[in-house]
């Protein structure tokens, strides 16, 4: 039957090549909308480096405020006053807050590997690992024994650590930022000293790639640096309406200066929105492809089969039975669409092999994304055939051998 098919298709082959074509780039949409599906999924799944269930972000707004003019003494205010809350549990500072599109990037520079690498940073303090429940995997966070010490603390993400290390044990070692030359603005070389370890940090919620990410400690004592964005560890099932009351505590310190409050799961739930509006356009736009596929294949399929009525009603005549007709009409069309898939296969097998997508297109994404698409082809292709089929295999063979 196979061998049979295989003939018929090949003898059809100019008449099946815009059928094949229209197939193909259905077949290339839906690996496009799997692939990018599964991504997602897949990065869904992962770590993201903190909890941040029961974290509650403060952003201070200063308006045209430099940073300079921002007291060393103002954090240790805040931070005395909201913890006393009955509601806080531990308050941090950091440079920008989690679920926000926010980014800063930078080089460091290992004396060691000779290895420069660009990666994420994020300033934080110390309360910032039990106010987000960033889970360490080695080493420690930042604490008062970093005090006054000429080289900083740094928490590094495992990617950066491999990175930056390679096959080397990264506690303990040491690395320098970018004006290490000492002709960047002519700032000296600052060093920082690795004293511990995080599977990964993710600011962007759980559909951020990863990347590599060093987390530095933010001192305003120990320097010029001023970080903007307070995070605040609250008891579990506070009420949204604490807002308030924490509003009316930080004017308290500070009364000329706004507060943009926000608990982190609202923001992480606000986020995935955003993320999500671009694959859901892609997706409504490939589905009406899919129908406009649709409509076509079952159009040729039907015009194919009128065709065929001759040649039908002769092999019906000849003995064939009804169930012969209606397993040739969709074995014909399925090997077709295998045909136009395996040539798809082909093409873009060749974006994991090169890694010209990165880890966006992995092979476990791949293989998933192409064993979806094929099944999609394979439903349509099936749903399409089945009226032409169950039609053909209804025909008298006197009539189809009489048939203009």
């Amino acid at each position: 039957m196979l061998r049979h098919l295989l003939k018929l298709t090949w003898k059809r082959k100019s008449r099946n090549l815009m059928l094949s074509l229209e197939i193909l780039l259905a077949f290339a949409i839906v690996f496009g909308i799997a692939a990018f599906g599964v991504r997602n999924w897949q990065l869904y799944h992962e770590t993201i480096g903190f909890d941040g269930a029961d974290t509650w972000s403060v952003k201070m707004v200063l308006g045209d405020v430099p940073d300079e003019a921002m007291p060393a003494d103002v954090y240790d205010t805040l931070r005395r006053s909201l913890l006393e809350l009955p509601q806080v549990r531990e308050v941090g500072f950091s440079a920008y807050s989690p679920y926000t599109m926010s980014t800063w990037t930078t080089s460091f520079k290992s004396p060691q590997t000779g290895a420069s690498v660009n990666t994420n940073i994020f300033e934080s303090s110390d309360g910032v690992a039990a106010a987000l429940g960033i889970q360490l995997v080695a080493g420690r966070w930042f604490n008062t024994q970093d005090d006054g010490q000429a080289v900083r603390p740094a928490v590094l993400n495992r990617r950066m650590a491999a990175a930056m290390f390679p096959g080397r044990q990264a506690l303990g070692q040491q690395f320098t930022d970018k004006t290490a030359n000492g002709k960047d603005n002519g700032d000296a070389p600052k060093t920082y000293r690795v004293v511990g370890l995080v599977e990964d940090f993710r600011n962007k919620g759980p559909l951020m790639a990863p990347v590599n990410f060093v987390l530095t400690r933010f001192d305003p004592h120990a320097g010029k640096s001023r970080v903007r964005v307070i995070l605040l560890k609250v008891a579990p099932g506070t009420p949204r309406g604490f807002e308030s009351e924490l509003n009316r505590r930080l004017k308290l310190v500070r009364n000329d200066w706004a507060y943009e409050i926000a608990p982190l799961p609202a923001m992480r739930a606000t986020l995935l929105k955003e993320q999500l509006i671009p694959f859901i356009v892609v997706a409504v736009i490939a589905a009406f492809m899919l129908a406009m596929v649709a409509f076509g294949l079952f159009g040729v399929l039907w015009q194919n089969t009128t065709r065929r009525i001759p040649e039908i009603g002769l092999r019906r005549a000849i003995g064939a039975s009804a169930g012969d007709i209606y397993r040739q009409i969709i074995g014909e069309q399925l090997l077709l669409s295998s045909t136009a898939m395996v040539v798809g296969l082909v093409l873009l097998i060749q974006l994991p092999l090169t890694g010209a997508l990165g880890e966006g297109l992995n092979w476990a994404v791949f293989t998933s994304a192409a064993g979806l698409s094929m099944g999609v082809i394979y439903l349509l292709s099936l749903l399409c055939s089945l009226y032409p089929g169950w039609h053909a295999s209804r025909l008298n063979p006197t009539e189809a051998l009489h048939y203009e």
